[in-house]
C-alpha cells in the first residue's frame, strides 16, 4: 500500500466534497460549486486546492472539462486506512474514471468544449486496457461489423496520431466520424466496417485531423 499523502484540514475538505459529489451524483463537482460550497471567494482558490491535491497524488486532472477530476483509488484508499475511516466510494482497481460523454460536436470547435459535454460518467478504470479521456456516443452504423453499434459509447483516448488500422476518432472538414483509419502512398483513406458505406478518401484541400483513437466500448450499461 502507497504511504498516504498528507493533506490539510481544507484539502481533505475539499477531498470529501469530491467524494460525496461522485456518490450521490456521479459525476465530480465544478471549480464553481467547490468555491461556493467551501466559501472560497473565486473559483481559482478551488483550482489552487485541486493542483495541490493532484500534486499529492489522490487526484488526477483531467484538462478540457469543468468536471475534469478523477479520484486515485489506491491514493484515496490509503488515506482513509491512514484515518480508520470508511470508503463509501466503489474504487475497485487503481482509479475511478470520470469521463465527459461528448454529443453532438459543433463545427470548428474542439472535441472536448464544454458545449459539447450532455453528462459526465464514473466507471471503474479497470474495464480499460488504455486509459481513455473521454466517451462519445455513436451515431448510425458504419461500424456495425466491428461491434460497434448505435447509441454505443466508444471510449477514446485524445491523441492526434493513430497507426494503419486503429478505429479513430476523427474530424474531416466540419464532421467528426469514428472509422477505421489507413495511411498510404496516396493519401489518408477513413474506412467502414460495413459494406453500404464505401471508403472515404481524404483529399488534399479537405481539412483533416485525428481526434482520439478507441480504447473502449460501453453497451446498454450507462442510462442515457
Amino acid at each position: 500500500m502507497p504511504t498516504p499523502a498528507k493533506l490539510t484540514a481544507r484539502q481533505q475538505q475539499v477531498l470529501d466534497l469530491i467524494q460525496s459529489a461522485i456518490r450521490h451524483t456521479g459525476a465530480p463537482p465544478t471549480r464553481a460549486e467547490i468555491a461556493a460550497e467551501m466559501g472560497f471567494k473565486s473559483a481559482n482558490a478551488a483550482e489552487e486546492h485541486l493542483q495541490a491535491l493532484a500534486r499529492k497524488g489522490v487526484i488526477e486532472l483531467v484538462s478540457g472539462t469543468s468536471r475534469g477530476i478523477r479520484l486515485c483509488g489506491s491514493a484515496v484508499r490509503a488515506l482513509h486506512a491512514a484515518q480508520g475511516t470508511a470508503l463509501n466510494l466503489p474504487l475497485s482497481g487503481t482509479s475511478q474514471l470520470v469521463l465527459p460523454l461528448i454529443g453532438r460536436v459543433a463545427a470548428g470547435s474542439p472535441i472536448l468544449a464544454q458545449e459539447h459535454v450532455t453528462q459526465t460518467y464514473c466507471v471503474e478504470s479497470s474495464l480499460f486496457q488504455h486509459k481513455p479521456d473521454y466517451l462519445l456516443k455513436v451515431r448510425g452504423v458504419s461500424m456495425r461489423d466491428a461491434g460497434i453499434m448505435d447509441g454505443d459509447l466508444l471510449a477514446v483516448q485524445a491523441t492526434p496520431e493513430a497507426r494503419n488500422g486503429q478505429i479513430v476518432v476523427a474530424r474531416l472538414n466540419d464532421e467528426v466520424t469514428v472509422k477505421r483509419f489507413r495511411r498510404t502512398a496516396q493519401g489518408v483513406q477513413l474506412l467502414a466496417e460495413n459494406p453500404d458505406y464505401p471508403p472515404i478518401v481524404v483529399a488534399h484541400d479537405e481539412t483533416f485531423a485525428i481526434e482520439g483513437v478507441a480504447v473502449g466500448l460501453i453497451r446498454n450499461a450507462l442510462p442515457l
